[in-house]
């Protein structure tokens, strides 16, 4: 336990140079599992770190020791966690536990509000058209889930165009692209190291939607002219300001990315739809898979390191209820 108890709480160190390769490097698809996967693991094992240190400083005070019927001595001997690191970890522990189920409520709010909503836009057809001059565009969750289109942006589009945009709108809803945001998000409120993976999950979702796009429509090129129409139309028009929290846009969200690759330069400092108009005017991504491997060799190593911490303390206090 002395050492593999600290060892979860190092390996989302390698969160943000891993974050970019990954979604560049991999297959949309697959890019989203392995982030959105990473980013639950690497922030599960952390929490769960906390928890076993919190644990670990609680039982060393010696009324509760006494109440739980563990031998003092025997915990000053194998107990390796020190007052000084189980309170900050207490601390740290209570105040993931307070943010991230504020996050948890707001976002199923969120949801449930979009749900809601969903149902009642008017008709029942999937697709409802607003009277909006602004160019906008997006997929709200439900049951089932709606596109939500301006007629600003459908007089941006042709009609080509605009079968992209149903293309890449119907993608987010089948893939229920909304669960993956919501799940990277969640594990970056509580471990705020996994952030630039979460902000890569934004990103991949939005490749996701655009190749399923480019199979559907046959071309990818037309697919990139289109996300960039739009984006510019939007921009000019003022649109996805009314953009509700948990739908997801032809255009992705803003900022979310930009807040975690300021240092980077040229393209790679672009925001999210450069970065997808040059993938889908490059050849489809199909290698890197040599970077899962890894990645799940990485996160096998977290899992076991978590539960050897845990199994560790746990044999701990069974030998301070035997002594």
């Amino acid at each position: 336990m002395h050492l593999a108890i600290y060892l979860p709480l190092f390996f989302p160190l390698l969160a943000g140079p891993a974050a970019r390769p990954l979604a560049d490097r991999l297959e949309p698809r697959l890019a989203t599992w392995v982030l959105t996967t990473a980013s639950v693991v690497l922030a599960a094992g952390s929490t769960t770190v906390l928890g076993l240190l919190a644990l670990a400083g609680l039982v060393r005070i010696p009324r509760i020791a006494r109440l739980a019927d563990l031998s003092p001595a025997v915990l000053g001997r194998d107990d390796p966690a020190w007052v000084p690191v189980a309170v900050p970890a207490a601390v740290l522990l209570l105040t993931v536990t307070v943010v991230a189920s504020r996050f948890l409520v707001r976002r199923v709010r969120a949801v449930c509000a979009a749900v809601l909503e969903s149902a009642c836009l008017p008709g029942q057809d999937p697709l409802v058209v607003m009277e909006e001059s602004a160019a906008d565009a997006f997929a709200m969750p439900g049951l089932p889930g709606r596109i939500v289109v301006s007629t600003g942006m459908l007089a941006t589009l042709d009609e080509s165009e605009r079968a992209i945009l149903f293309a890449h709108e119907r993608a987010h809803l089948r893939a229920h692209h909304y669960l993956f945001a919501a799940a990277a998000q969640l594990a970056a409120t509580a471990n705020p190291l996994v952030r630039p993976l979460a902000a890569q999950v934004s990103y991949t979702v939005e490749r996701w939607a655009d190749e399923a796009a480019a199979s559907a429509t046959g071309d990818r090129r037309r697919v990139a002219v289109t996300v960039g129409k739009a984006a510019l139309a939007t921009k000019r028009s003022g649109g996805l300001r009314r953009l509700p929290a948990a739908a997801l846009g032809l255009l992705g969200r803003r900022g979310a990315e930009r807040r975690t690759d300021g240092e980077r330069t040229g393209l790679d400092k672009a925001g999210p739809v450069p970065r997808r108009v040059a993938a889908l005017l490059s050849p489809v991504p199909t290698g890197g898979k040599w970077r899962a491997a890894v990645t799940a060799a990485y996160l096998t190593a977290a899992v076991l390191c978590t539960f050897e911490a845990a199994q560790d303390l746990h044999e701990v206090l069974e030998r301070a209820r035997g002594g």
